[in-house]
C-alpha cells in the first residue's frame, strides 16, 4: 500500500490563495531582511529602520502559514515546518530586541536557518499545488 504524503490531503479542494501567497513572499522578505541589513551595515546606517519595519511585516505571512496549518484541515500537513518557521521568526525578534551583542550575534544564524526553513515550506506548498494542477489534468483527460 502505497502511503500519501500529509501534504496532499484533499487535493481536490486545492491549496487556497492566501496561503501560497504567503508561502511565496516570506522568503523574499528575509532575502530583502539580508540584503537591507547589508545595506545598513556597509552603506548607509539610516537604512536599519528599514530593516526593522521589513522585519515587522514579515509577521504577516508567518502567522498566516502557522494559522493555516492549525485552522484549515487540508493544511495540517504543513504544520511542523509551518510551525518551525514561526518559531523560527519569534526567535529572531527575541535576538533583535535585546541590545546584548552576544545575543544579536546570532540574528544573523537564526536569519539563515528561518530562511531554509520558509524555503522548504514553500517547496512543499509548490508540490503540494503541482500535484493538485495533475490531478485536475488528469481528471479533465478522463472526461474527454
Amino acid at each position: 500500500m502505497e502511503k500519501t504524503p500529509d501534504t496532499f490531503v484533499d487535493l481536490g479542494r486545492g491549496t487556497p490563495a492566501w496561503f501560497t501567497f504567503a508561502a511565496r513572499i516570506l522568503p523574499v522578505g528575509i532575502l530583502g531582511q539580508f540584503l537591507s541589513a547589508g545595506l545598513a551595515l556597509f552603506r548607509d546606517s539610516s537604512l536599519w529602520g528599514l530593516h526593522a519595519a521589513l522585519g515587522g511585516a514579515l509577521s504577516f505571512p508567518a502567522v498566516s502559514l502557522v494559522a493555516g496549518a492549525l485552522f484549515v484541515s487540508r493544511l495540517r500537513g504543513f504544520g511542523w515546518w509551518a510551525g518551525l518557521t514561526f518559531l523560527l521568526y519569534l526567535l529572531q525578534v527575541i535576538l533583535a530586541a535585546g541590545s546584548m551583542p552576544l545575543l544579536l550575534s546570532f540574528h544573523p544564524v537564526n536569519g539563515a536557518f528561518l530562511l531554509a526553513a520558509s524555503l522548504v515550506l514553500l517547496a512543499n506548498v509548490e508540490r503540494r499545488r503541482s500535484q493538485s494542477l495533475a490531478e485536475d489534468n488528469a481528471t479533465a483527460k478522463q472526461g474527454k
